[in-house]
């Protein structure tokens, strides 16, 4: 019996036995692998391939092209460059003469500001064109005289009634550089220029290359005039600023501008020493009497006191214009101290003889210096003859 039983099982023990067999290989062919990952090839090709991955998932940065809708905020000026390329305007850029000009400027009505004279200009070098959404400025054949400052602006336009709106302003200023020109031309030789007290003055020794090197000089004596940038600054856009004007400083002055082996003088500047006020006159009126009987004489003073050496002139309204009472009127001036303080005292009167009826009415004089004019006035009233005046004037 156990014989037959074991005859029976036989067959299933050797089906197992050979599975057994088959499943072992499998098993171990998996703990290599295993093992060799994190020392063979593999390792090295798993790490490399997270690189590779994300290369292709993000795409290639290219360098960004400047463009007129990618320029710097809140700027509406920008240059072109070339079709379809745009860079934003800074304060200042530099061309060369003979190149063009191209700016664009962003707005539905433009308004563009360049140097005066090429608003005069006949050549056909300027050319602007409006567009729905921008104004386009082009200057071709640029040249030295044409550095200076070009902007750009909105405005609103209400019939032919056209102001100024609220849209963004653009400007930069432009140098045009060129070999043969450090200054910018001018058909000026001489250029009279008045130094003011208390007011600054300019030489405008405007240079086309940023990079030039400016001084300030005097034709006689010759010498070289210190700027400290406090009471003489250099400035790129103007040229020199006098601060603090000093008679001294009257005379002949020019600009030399050194750029490599180029060294130029500019146009020569007259200047003019003026004691120029610092407001404008504030006179005052009186009559010699209020009223006056007709035939007799009477006189109106205009005093102005004020700071020394300035000249003020004196006009007068009077009723006796009408019937072409010429004025006869007397000028001094003089010294006066007020408060500690010398001052000076104009005075213009004005004389009436023998008046009449037609001058009676309102008297009106007008102080006038540099800095402007005041007027100022008075009444007198004429009254009738005395019958002592009439008898005497009888006999």
């Amino acid at each position: 019996m156990e014989y037959k039983l074991l005859l029976i099982l036989l067959p299933s023990l050797l089906l197992l036995v050979e599975c057994d067999v088959k499943q072992k290989p499998e098993k171990t062919a998996d703990k290599k692998a295993t093992k060799q990952e994190p020392l063979g090839a593999s390792t090295k090709s798993t790490t490399k391939k997270p690189k590779q991955d994300s290369i292709k998932r993000q795409p290639k940065v290219k360098p960004a092209t400047p463009s007129f809708q990618g320029q710097a905020a809140g700027s509406i000026l920008s240059q072109v460059l070339q079709a379809g390329k745009f860079v934003p305007v800074g304060d200042t850029m530099t061309i060369k003469a003979g190149q063009t000009l191209d700016l664009r400027c962003k707005g539905s009505s433009v308004r563009w500001n360049y140097p005066h004279y090429l608003q005069e200009d006949d050549e056909g070098r300027l050319k602007i064109k409006h567009f729905g959404r921008y104004s386009q400025f082009i200057l071709v054949n640029a040249s030295a005289a044409d550095t200076g400052e070009f902007s750009c602006g909105g405005y609103q336009c209400r019939g032919h009634d056209c102001h100024d709106g609220e849209e963004k302003t653009g400007k930069t200023f432009v140098f045009v550089t060129d070999p043969q020109e450090l200054f910018v031309p001018t058909e000026d030789y001489y250029v009279v220029v008045q130094l003011r007290t208390r007011q600054p003055a300019l030489l405008p020794c405007q240079v086309t290359n940023p990079l030039a090197k400016v001084t300030l000089h005097r034709e006689f004596p010759p010498e070289e005039i210190p700027v400290d940038g406090v009471k003489i600054a250099y400035d790129l856009k103007k040229g020199f600023v006098i601060y603090q004007p000093k008679q001294s400083l009257a005379g002949s002055l020019f600009c030399i501008a050194e750029h490599g082996n180029l060294r130029q003088m500019s146009t020569k500047y007259m200047l003019i020493y003026v004691h120029y006020p610092s407001a404008p006159p504030k006179p005052t009126i009186e009559a010699s009497v209020k009223s006056i009987r007709a035939g007799e004489n009477f006189i109106v003073t205009c005093t102005v006191l004020g700071e020394l050496e300035i000249s003020v002139d004196f006009t007068w309204e009077f009723p006796g214009q009408q019937i072409g009472r010429p004025p006869y009127v007397r000028e001094n001036t003089l010294q006066t101290r007020r408060g500690g303080q010398l001052m000076q005292q104009s005075e213009s009167v004005l004389y009436i003889d023998e008046a009449r009826a037609v001058d009676d009415g309102i008297y009106t004089c007008t102080a006038q210096n540099l800095q402007g004019s005041t007027s100022v006035t008075t009444r007198v009233t004429v009254l009738p003859a005395s019958s002592t005046s009439r008898a005497r004037n009888q006999g």
